[in-house]
């Protein structure tokens, strides 16, 4: 069983910034597509941001230039640095590891596995 370890969400107003964390297992960062997918209530699951091993990242349109994904190869740790948040960036964000040959925002929420959550409210 893989173990997802999120932190980092809160409660922010339109325009300021959150920085969420992840830490996999060693094995896991080294061999699968990382990533956060969010949901809120009565939403469908969706992909935000994505990174490959390779460090090669890709978002969804709704957070292109406002959130970035990044990896601390050293500590084996997934970052999602998220500014310019809106009222809709608010939801249940959740770090996700897909397997290998998965690795587009898309498959993020839809396979692999993935962690408790962490909130993020923005207040309008």
């Amino acid at each position: 069983q893989v173990e997802l370890v999120e932190s980092g969400g809160g409660t922010v107003q339109a325009g300021g910034s959150l920085r969420l964390s992840c830490e996999p297992p060693r094995n896991t960062y080294d061999t699968h597509y990382m990533g956060w997918f969010r949901q809120s209530p009565g939403k469908d699951r969706e992909g935000v941001a994505g990174i490959e091993t390779d460090g090669d990242t890709d978002y969804a349109d709704s957070v292109k230039g406002r959130f970035t994904i990044s990896g601390d190869d050293t500590r084996g740790i997934i970052y999602l640095e998220m500014n310019s948040l809106k009222p809709e960036d608010t939801a249940m964000y959740y770090c996700t590891a897909v397997p290998p040959p998965y690795h587009t925002v898309w498959t993020l929420g839809r396979f692999g596995v993935w962690g408790q959550g962490t909130q993020v409210t923005v207040s309008s």
